[in-house]
């Protein structure tokens, strides 16, 4: 059984909604952030990386920056930037992007199924980033950036979204960056209640992205529960989270570049490929693997295609056989001596969203001397590894389009 619930969410106005939407506070740096609020006062960075608005010499994790936001968040509700809503709410949350819809709800999950696994992982956290955003909700007494759930889809829950957003006019309708956002808010109580009873026969949960605000949400769950009695209807035993069905999500590629060869001469290096993997030249045209299992590799100026042999993946296990984990296990690993991808500096990682020019670029100006292009990771993928209770290497996911922080608050008390 998943939950879903209703809450009483704060919302930017209609006027101020495209101005107040921010992408997530984790896919851009701080100086990236400065540019971003520069001549915007409404932007929900000011909320979501308030050190935009302290010195530079601040460190990120002082004590000044979780007061400044939640100084900024408390203004913006004071001078009416926000209004809460009346009665508890569910919201659609239709996102466009590339010609493709997808159609979420967004509600409160339940910390309890976080613990108990109705909510399924498939990445880890670390503590260093978990910390922060404990702070930031803690100080904050809210959730401000909502996890992106998903769940095998139910039609008759998406049917009946599709029939109100066509009985309704959505709240808010603008375009960000290259993504269209529409927003309905469901009021009436038989349709709250209806959905409410049909998310009940979903099995599982899954995150899509968003471990660390949700491990941090739950953090500050457990540190209350400590605090003082609790009945487990009190607010902060939920989270703020949009729900998505698995087949309408968009999961890009997230391409690697390396340093070096490790010393070896590139001919070499090709000629231990050939070990493991088909190896084809393509030239000059970038190469985008289109199907498990087969990759592209750039290096001194040309394209290969790199297909892997039968027999090597051991398909009965969902995350060996995964192609991050084939590339890190049957390259990266024996040839180039990159042993942990997290750590190793002479590694890095490109979301698909930037494009293979990217990485031709990076190679070609003498940063990198070869790069990857990876097949993007299916939901299924995704959702088996979790169900085995597994995790997926690192940075093996780029959802898009990213969720925008600031349309939903959902406060953990009054």
């Amino acid at each position: 059984m998943a939950t879903i619930k209703a809450f009483k969410a704060y919302r930017p106005t209609a006027a101020l909604a495209e101005k107040v939407a921010a992408l997530p506070y984790d896919v851009m740096n701080s100086d990236e952030a400065r540019e971003e609020v520069k001549g915007n006062p409404y932007s929900f960075l000011h909320v979501d990386k308030a050190e935009v608005d302290l010195p530079r010499d601040v460190d990120l994790y002082d004590s000044r920056v979780y007061e400044k936001a939640k100084e900024n968040l408390q203004n913006m509700i004071a001078e009416k930037t926000y209004v809460q809503d009346e009665a508890p709410c569910l919201y659609i949350y239709e996102q466009t992007f590339r010609g493709k819809t997808q159609t979420g709800l967004v509600g409160c999950a339940s910390v309890d199924e976080y613990q108990n696994n109705i909510i399924k992982k498939h990445e880890l956290t670390r503590a260093d980033k978990e910390a922060d955003r404990i702070r930031h909700v803690d100080t904050l007494n809210a959730n401000t950036g909502p996890i992106f759930l998903t769940y095998r889809k139910q039609p008759v829950i998406s049917a009946l979204l599709e029939s109100y957003k066509t009985l309704h006019e959505a709240v808010y309708d603008f375009v960000s960056g290259d993504v269209r956002q529409r927003v309905w808010v469901i009021t009436e109580a038989e349709t709250l209640e209806t959905l409410t009873s049909l998310f009940e026969t979903v099995p599982a949960l899954y995150i899509a992205d968003g471990h660390h605000r949700a491990a941090s949400a739950v953090r500050v769950a457990e540190k209350r529960r400590k605090e003082k009695p609790y009945t487990g209807d009190e607010e902060f035993n939920y989270f703020l989270a949009v729900y998505f069905p698995a087949e309408e999500l968009t999961i890009l590629d997230y391409n690697r570049l390396v340093k070096d060869l490790n010393g070896l001469d590139a001919g070499v290096f090709l000629e231990k490929l050939e070990e493991k993997f088909n190896v084809r030249l393509i030239g000059k045209d970038a190469y985008h693997p289109e199907k498990r299992h087969e990759f592209g590799l750039y290096l001194e100026k040309n394209w290969y295609a790199l297909s892997l042999k039968d027999g090597i993946a051991d398909e009965q296990n969902p995350v060996a056989s995964l192609d991050a984990s084939i590339l890190q296990n049957e390259v990266l690993t024996p040839l180039l001596a990159i042993g942990d991808p997290r750590t190793d500096a002479r590694i890095d990682f490109v979301g698909g969203i930037r494009g293979l020019k990217e990485l031709e670029n990076r190679v070609n100006s003498g940063e990198m001397t070869l790069a990857f292009s990876m097949c993007p990771v299916s939901t299924e993928e995704l959702m088996a590894i979790a169900d085995a209770g597994k995790i997926m290497p690192p940075k093996s996911t780029w959802f898009e389009p990213k969720l925008l922080s600031g349309l939903f608050i959902h406060f953990l008390s009054e």
